[in-house]
């Protein structure tokens, strides 16, 4: 029974344990090829898709959408044309989940390392040459969840929380995005990784642009992600929504300005996002950041990425309400139809295959 794969329900991140599955993307007896999403998945925190994991016929559709079930569980079945019947029940009878990769979970739990004072914390998890996901204004290294879990295969795969943010301390010292690329720098030296292949997004973006422009000798590569510092032009309003949302109707409202799909915007999410914006000292720091990186309601901070000693490939969605996906355009960038402000989230397949390119090519 060589043919015939297994599609289950996967783990993103440390705490999930179970997901519903909300939809089949792809009907009984359609074919599939290795790599399109087959299955749309929500667990408490995150909504996504999960991939074929090989070509064939989805001749099985073991689980029908509104169920919530474990990690491992069976969803269906992948099988060439020729396989019997009696083959695949036989298959689907006798499958017993995988068993978790206790290992891996254990490199999953957050870290924490202490950088010129500042307790950063992030996730670690994988072997190879180094890869640092640096996120956004507001968020955080699980959200990185989809392509760090894929990439983990390929290379030694790090997700910092920046000061202010996640678990990292809330003080902020330096707001601007040259100061937050030092703190990077730091942290880089402190972990002992050498030259590292940057992935930032959006604010995250800029950060790893002005990294580059100041410590060239710690970039590998940079893969920028709806990045800024490519242009002037921001959603500001969105910025000044997010730091001043209190209530959960507020925080909803902005978060779906970050989606093209804005039924990723999960309840959990939300309450997930207020949780943090009501820790002490998060919003002083968010606005401290906002005041920072912004100038008379434009981006404070342009680079010169021509300049940059280090591959640059630059990745936004045609629906991006934050940045003008323009700016991306204009530098020979690839724009995503159907994306919004989040292509690791919406688009996490093609990012990861972006990056994995970029590893394979050294």
């Amino acid at each position: 029974m060589t043919d015939i794969t297994a599609i289950t329900m996967p783990r993103w991140g440390l705490t999930m344990e179970e997901g519903t599955l909300t939809e089949w993307l792809v009907p009984l007896g359609g074919e599939v090829a290795a790599g399109v999403d087959i299955v749309e998945i929500e667990s408490t925190k995150l909504a996504g898709t999960v991939e074929a994991p090989s070509a064939g016929v989805l001749r099985r559709q073991t689980i029908l959408p509104g169920r919530t079930i474990p990690v491992g569980t069976l969803l269906g079945v992948i099988a060439d044309a020729g396989v019997s019947e009696e083959e695949i029940d036989a298959f689907a009878a006798d499958f017993k989940p995988p068993e978790d990769d206790g290992e891996a979970a254990e490199s999953l739990r957050p870290q924490s390392v202490e950088v010129d004072g500042q307790l950063l914390s992030y996730l670690r998890h994988g072997e190879g040459a180094p890869l640092l996901f640096v996120h956004g204004f507001g968020g955080d290294a699980m959200g990185w969840v989809f392509v760090q879990n894929e990439l983990a295969q390929h290379a030694d795969t790090i997700a910092v929380d920046l000061p202010g943010h996640g678990a990292s301390d809330k003080s902020i010292r330096k707001a601007d995005l040259g100061g937050q690329a030092a703190i990077v720098a730091g942290f880089i030296r402190a972990l002992g990784l050498g030259k590292v292949h940057l992935v930032g997004h959006s604010m995250g973006g800029g950060v790893c642009l002005a990294l580059a422009t100041a410590e060239p000798d710690l970039v590998a590569s940079l893969t920028l992600l709806a990045p800024m510092g490519l242009g002037r032009d921001i959603n500001a309003q969105y910025l000044e929504a997010f730091v001043a949302a209190q209530k959960k109707r507020d925080v909803e409202a902005a978060l779906r300005m970050l989606f093209a799909d804005e039924s990723l915007v999960t309840r959990s999410l939300v309450d997930d996002v207020l949780k943090y914006k009501r820790l002490d000292g998060v919003d002083m720091a968010l606005a401290a950041i906002q005041e920072a990186i912004l100038q008379d309601g434009r981006q404070a901070e342009v680079f010169d990425v021509e300049r940059l000693d280090c591959p640059l490939t630059l990745i936004a969605g045609e629906a991006d309400r934050i940045i003008p996906p323009e700016q991306v355009a204009a530098q020979g960038g690839r724009l995503l139809d159907g994306v919004g402000h989040m292509p690791q989230a919406e688009a996490a397949a093609i990012v990861a295959d972006a990056i994995r390119s970029i590893l394979a090519a050294g």
